[in-house]
């Protein structure tokens, strides 16, 4: 998704030339006259990923509003913008909240470099916070991403059961993400910040799936040489996700009901029994009522642990929710990979958002985590998904940039310099040559409307304009950038 930077500055030519700068590189521009509209903007909850704030201006001053921002939780990143760059300026605005500043007028690579910086600085911060919460069993309902009808109710049913202790079997297909409404569940509830045990029935062998589950003595078996407090255990006070428990055996089964019914365990070769203190979240991807027809599973355990049913949408019905999907995962990524990926171009997301999606949220995580990897270009292009949108990767370029690569099976053709091109350029050429009084036009404005008429002749595929122009992608996209060339990219293939 396209970021959006609010620009805060009461002169309207400043906001006019940051706008041109920061729409040039594909970001969205919001306007702000001035401390007042800008929190009235962030109020609203408009879009705003990282604010251009100048600090000098009527009313409500830079300062102020940045204090106000921090006061009122409104966390974006702030860079601010002064026309002095004195020390005590900036150790005020940095003291109060400001990831970086810089003086006016500064360069278009300043100023993109500063957003740019200021995402990853925002985008680090979260994922620290994302993985905290995590970590400490604190994820809520407001954490997950979503807000289809499918995952309102979702929502709606998982802050209700979390008011108690009552049992959740959580359905839905293999990947829609069980395990993060479980802990969501357990995050939302009294048993906040204990701890959140989770254990996939399906992974764990069946002649230790006792053992795990309610502990052991030691000695009570053969390699059993240590005491072992098993997974109810280690959950008291807390919550128990059992995730696949229908894959359980039966004499477990008879064990994890009993553990249900009277809240203690018994270990392997313990004299007595444990009392714990466990919620109990359970999930499967199977129908257990055909289970129990098939002898598979316990009735009565069946109706222990169903109390409390939610059902996890699959991707495919809730395909609104893609693009804040799409977005959360590049931020992860571009953490974890240290790339500077902005979001996912338009027809990018038209695609994604339109596939069916067989392995629902886990099969979205691993193709956008690939993408990643690959992607070279600021935005997510279709081709970053080959497996997905059927496009392939462009040929990769030499290291050159200039050097077109031949066709397998062609002779390799000499790049024409511009004096070639404009010498065999026919009188009738879309492009002029000469201005309205008969002189040469600058071989500038020259260039810029070729590269125009090329763009438009090819409907917006750069990998096809470059080739015909007979230069490398990047110095046409940086051609296109300086000469501020508007362009309907399609590709960057």
């Amino acid at each position: 998704m396209t970021k959006t930077v609010l620009v805060v500055d009461d002169d309207p030519t400043q906001r006019r030339l940051i706008q041109a700068v920061l729409e040039r590189d594909g970001f969205a521009v919001a306007q702000a006259d001035g401390g007042d509209a800008a929190m009235s903007h962030l109020q609203a909850g408009k879009p705003a990923d990282v604010v251009l704030l100048d600090l000098q201006m009527p009313g409500l001053s830079g300062h102020d509003a940045l204090k106000e921002m921090r006061a009122r939780g409104l966390m974006q990143p702030v860079i601010v913008l002064t026309a002095s760059g004195g020390v005590d300026t900036v150790v005020k605005a940095m003291q109060a909240g400001a990831c970086d500043f810089f003086v006016k007028p500064a360069s278009p690579e300043r100023i993109i470099a500063s957003v740019r910086n200021a995402l990853s600085l925002g985008e680090l911060k979260g994922e620290v916070d994302r993985l905290k919460k995590h970590s400490n069993g604190k994820t809520t309902f407001a954490d997950l991403i979503g807000e289809s009808p499918h995952m309102r109710i979702v929502k709606r049913m998982g802050e209700r059961a979390a008011r108690s202790s009552i049992p959740v079997l959580i359905t839905g297909e293999s990947g829609v993400g069980k395990e993060v409404i479980a802990r969501a569940v357990h995050g939302s509830s009294d048993r906040s910040g204990k701890p959140f045990v989770a254990v996939n029935c399906g992974a764990i062998p069946e002649n230790l799936v006792e053992s795990i589950l309610f502990g052991h003595e030691k000695g009570s078996f053969t390699g059993a040489s240590d005491k072992h407090l098993g997974k109810f255990q280690e959950a008291n006070g807390g919550t128990l996700f059992l995730d696949e428990v229908g894959e359980l055996p039966l004499d477990v089964q008879v064990k994890l009901l009993r553990a249900l019914q009277e809240s203690e365990i018994d270990p392997i070769g313990a004299k007595r029994s444990v009392k714990v203190d466990v919620r109990i979240v359970s999930a499967t991807n199977r129908d257990l009522a055909d289970g129990i027809r098939e002898g598979r599973f316990r009735e009565d355990l069946y109706y222990r642990l169903n109390v409390f049913p939610i059902e996890a949408p699959s991707l495919r019905e809730r395909r609104e929710d893609i693009p804040a999907l799409v977005e959360a995962f590049i931020r992860r990524f571009n953490v974890e990979e240290g790339k500077r990926v902005v979001g996912a171009a338009p027809e990018t997301l038209a695609f994604l958002t339109a596939f069916d999606w067989p392995g629902n949220v886990r099969q979205l995580e691993n193709a956008v985590y690939r993408a990643i990897v690959l992607a070279d270009a600021p935005y997510l292009q279709p081709h970053d998904f080959p497996a997905i949108s059927g496009v392939k990767a462009p040929p990769p370029m030499d290291s050159g940039d200039d050097v077109v690569q031949p066709v397998a099976g062609q002779v390799p053709r000499a790049i024409p310099t511009a004096q070639q091109l404009l010498a065999e350029m026919p009188a009738d050429s879309p492009v002029r040559i000469l201005d309205g009084h008969g002189h040469l036009r600058t071989l500038e404005e020259i260039e810029k409307d070729l590269i125009q008429h090329a763009i438009d002749v090819y409907a917006g595929h750069m990998s096809e304009v470059a080739r015909r122009l007979g230069i490398g992608r990047s110095t046409l996209y940086r051609k296109v950038r300086e000469q501020g060339i508007d362009v309907d990219i399609k590709d960057v293939g």
